[in-house]
């Protein structure tokens, strides 16, 4: 009896010691959109920091906020674009970021800095950033596509794909107009979806990741894409080129912040330190081919990324971009139209 109790003693003991050993490593909850980091940098952190990452996903900058505004689970590093964290800020939803804390916030480029959404940066810093343009097949089309008022010509007609996402497509239409992509004028909002309603017997359609098969595979031969999708697009299918219309477009620039709601502040801040230190940037942004915030970590690109201008545009290609402002005080007015022209009304 007494051999039994100690057998039975010491499985209790070692089942106290593993739970507590699992237990024991510190985690860290990740709130990314898909497809958006090089998952290989997130073991790599695990073992420097010996913690556990629990890395989520979601599909739109809406989710985030719906997911940060709602849920009980509670982020510590989550990835807004630009005008979201004007409305994760304006409700209080995230914390003032010590940036003494991140040693690496001197590798962050002045360009991408003290930006509208957030002028001191008190609340995010840069994660990665580019363009919204056109990539088309040069082959199939080789006079070029360099406006977004070609988008309606009917000799491109069910060629064109854009992504099912709101803001992007009232932009390219607001452009086209000569409009700022942040209106909040009725007549100007109104009169962009009379020209995406006349665009959309033209188009192939609204679509979300898939964009990049139906390119590559040619189903398509021109989209409009961020700048890092099209990297990816002209990497597996040469025949693509990519283009800044002369309208102007979009310069976006994705953050990363801590929630208020954030369990394990300490480690998010070693989270977001990892990822701006140069070599983390350099790894990350060839993987997703979008662009780095950092001048450092582009020199350790290699050459046919960084001299690559859809990824790195010349000054002069930037010069008429905006950034996406939010449109929380007329959001009813966009949901209105954008509902309208899915509906075809």
């Amino acid at each position: 009896m007494k051999r039994i109790l100690r057998v039975i003693l010491i499985a209790i003991l070692t089942l106290f010691v593993l739970s507590g050993c699992s237990s024991s490593k510190e985690k860290l909850y990740v709130f990314n959109v898909g497809d958006y980091m090089d998952m290989d940098l997130i073991k790599e952190f695990e073992e420097e920091f010996d913690c556990r990452v629990i890395y989520e996903e979601f599909a739109s900058n809406e989710d985030l906020f719906v997911k940060i505004k709602t849920s009980k689970q509670a982020y510590d590093v989550i990835f807004p674009s630009d005008y979201m964290l004007e409305r994760l800020v304006s409700q209080d939803l995230v914390q003032k970021l010590d940036k003494d804390k991140i040693e690496n916030y001197k590798y962050i480029d002045d360009y991408y800095l003290n930006r509208d959404f957030d002028p001191n940066n008190d609340f995010s810093l840069p994660y990665m950033a580019g363009t919204v343009g056109i990539v088309y097949n040069a082959e199939k089309y080789p006079e070029g596509i360099h406006k977004w008022a070609d988008l309606w010509d009917e000799k491109y007609e069910r060629d064109v794909v854009l992504y099912y996402s709101q803001r992007d497509v009232l932009m390219v239409a607001l452009k086209k107009l000569g409009y700022s992509m942040n209106t909040q004028n009725t007549a100007e909002l109104e009169a962009a979806k009379e020209e995406l309603i006349k665009q959309k017997p033209l188009i192939y359609g609204y679509l979300g990741d898939e964009i990049k098969d139906i390119l590559v595979a040619e189903d398509a031969n021109i989209g409009v894409v961020y700048s890092g999708d099209a990297g990816v697009i002209m990497s597996l299918n040469d025949d693509f080129k990519y283009s800044i219309p002369k309208e102007g477009t979009n310069l976006w620039i994705d953050l990363m912040a801590i929630p208020k709601s954030a369990q394990n502040p300490e480690l998010a801040y070693e989270f977001i330190n990892f990822l701006l230190r140069p070599d983390i940037q350099a790894r990350n942004a060839e993987y997703l081919q979008y662009s780095t915030i950092s001048s450092e970590a582009k020199k350790m690109l290699p050459d046919e990324i960084k001299n690559n201008p859809a990824l790195y545009p010349p000054e002069e290609d930037l010069k008429n971009t905006e950034v996406f402002t939010d449109p929380t005080e007329v959001i009813e007015l966009y949901d209105r139209i954008w509902t309208e022209v899915l509906s075809g009304l």
